[in-house]
């Protein structure tokens, strides 16, 4: 409770220092580097997600499905495979998909920016202040590991999101993080136009850049990766990288937890014989 008093008198008084980050890495699916904040700064967090997220959800389009409530992986799966099916008119017709990466996603969010656009929403010289002794607590970027910082790359990608919805038109878009990908049935406006447009905006406006490696243009009959999966028209598969970890990991540790929840993971895909290959072994 005192520590809770102290907090408050802080914020009260404009004194709130944010505090030091715990530095470590992790390596599943991927390495990343996760900053951990100390205890008072995570329940300040908390309070402030509480409270902004219920305002800027309301913002954010339908088809963006990173860190919101009733959204995540399986919903953006399923409205892939509703989109591609309205495309391709039920696999009668060429469905062309421009899948998208943003380079080093959380390291390159602009504070300045991202002050600007919290500005442009609220209005409340206090809790702006406060937002940006967060934002700032951090040298380059948004941490990784702050509760916070899932609310402000929305809020930050919400800008683009809007643009390709009312300035590029795309009906058929969908957004995880820092993957993105637009549904077309046709191939020259994907090439030309949007591309063009989206890495203009990306960088003029948001100060962010496509990953080279990670931007192409294919049909959903030659198989699309997004989110895990491998889509094609009428099934998707576990991307191959994605089941050669979890056999590794399953090999190490085949407690019934892990098996248990792997299975539940696998029943989203055509996976019948990764299924039962766990049952056998």
């Amino acid at each position: 409770m005192d520590n809770i008093l102290s907090l408050h008198t802080d914020l009260k008084n404009k004194t709130y220092l944010h505090g030091p980050y715990h530095a470590f890495n992790i390596s599943d699916p991927k390495p990343r580097n996760i900053h951990k904040a100390s205890v008072r700064d995570r329940l300040l967090h908390h309070a402030i997600y509480r409270v902004l997220y219920p305002y800027f959800d309301k913002k954010f389009i339908g088809d963006s499905y990173s860190c919101r409530l009733n959204k995540g992986t399986h919903k953006a799966l399923d409205r892939f495979r509703y989109f591609s099916r309205k495309v391709s008119r039920n696999n009668t017709k060429q469905c062309w998909i421009l899948k998208c990466d943003i380079k080093k996603f959380f390291a390159s969010i602009d504070h300045s920016i991202l002050v600007q656009i919290l500005e442009k929403y609220i209005q409340d010289e206090n809790v702006n202040w406060l937002l940006s002794k967060i934002i700032t607590s951090f040298d380059k970027g948004l941490p990784l590991g702050n509760l916070t910082s899932q609310l402000l790359v929305n809020i930050y990608m919400n800008e683009f999101d809007q643009f390709v919805k009312h300035e590029l038109r795309v009906k058929y878009y969908i957004r995880y993080a820092d993957d993105f990908v637009l549904l077309s049935s046709g191939k020259t406006t994907l090439c030309k136009s949007d591309l063009h447009r989206i890495r203009n905006f990306l960088e003029n406006k948001l100060k962010l850049s496509l990953h080279p490696d990670k931007v192409f243009i294919k049909t959903l009959a030659s198989g699309v990766d997004f989110l895990g999966w491998v889509h094609f028209p009428k099934h998707r598969v576990l991307r191959t990288v994605t089941k050669r970890r979890m056999m590794k990991n399953l090999s190490r540790n085949n407690f019934k937890e892990s098996i248990t929840s792997y299975r539940g993971m696998l029943k989203w895909g055509n996976t019948y014989k990764i299924r039962k290959n766990m049952l056998y072994n």
